[in-house]
């Protein structure tokens, strides 16, 4: 059994302090770590770029469109990636699906983040997508699926729940630290989300709560990072 630390962070598109972004990831220590709101327009390469390195990471999948991306540390080896859009809902950004195969210790995962919409339509609709994406990466490279990401919904919505009934939401199973991700300031809500397939041991998961870290939250971004202890088949 291979143990793996994954961490979800919703950066804000570094518009507040990117050393205190770096700063947390780091502190985190993950050997993946799944981003939302991932720079995506002037300098976006270089903006990436700067961020794994001060996270003492590498860029495993992503691309300029919607804002996702995967980074992945030294003892975790990318084999391929994908990335899929999302269908189009008039008058709304548009939504993803970042994929990254990983071979670590001898295990293989496949990787995922996606950030959904707040109207409650075309989230389920995406809801949907999501899940047939992976379950055609899943039958293609013979691994389980770890799924991450801002479901911009709490558990008991209609996403969380189709999510949840195919997954495990790593916090309930294995809650350890704070459970709500939203806002940094004034968290009120769950509303990031690690979610598992079923033969992934979840043996820890949620918001680390270290005094050490509490002024970097404030300053990183608006939300939480969510940190998920995982042990792979």
């Amino acid at each position: 059994m291979t143990e793996l630390r994954v961490v979800s962070y919703n950066i804000r598109s570094l518009r507040d302090d990117p050393a205190a972004v770096a700063r947390v990831v780091r502190s985190l220590g993950p050997d993946v770590l799944c981003l939302q709101e991932v720079p995506r327009f002037f300098g976006w390469r270089r903006q990436r770029r700067r961020l794994a390195r001060a996270c003492g990471l590498s860029i495993a999948a992503g691309r300029r469109a919607c804002g996702l991306a995967v980074f992945t540390g030294p003892r975790v080896r990318r084999v391929r990636r994908e990335f899929h859009l999302l269908s189009k809902a008039p008058g709304l950004h548009r939504r993803a699906l970042a994929i990254a195969f990983l071979e670590v210790g001898g295990a293989r995962l496949i990787a995922a983040s996606t950030h959904l919409d707040l109207a409650d339509e075309p989230r389920l609709a995406h809801t949907a997508e999501v899940v047939d994406l992976l379950d055609r990466a899943r039958r293609r490279f013979g691994a389980p699926v770890v799924l991450t990401g801002d479901i911009n919904e709490e558990p008991g919505g209609a996403s969380w729940t189709r999510f949840a009934g195919g997954f495990q939401d790593a916090y309930q199973v294995a809650p350890s630290g704070l459970e709500l991700t939203f806002s940094a300031r004034d968290p009120r809500r769950r509303i990031d989300a690690v979610f598992a397939d079923a033969e992934i041991e979840v043996i820890a998961c949620g918001v680390p709560d270290d005094e050490a870290l509490a002024a970097d939250y404030l300053l990183a971004t608006d939300h939480r990072p969510l940190r998920a202890e995982l042990r792979l088949p």
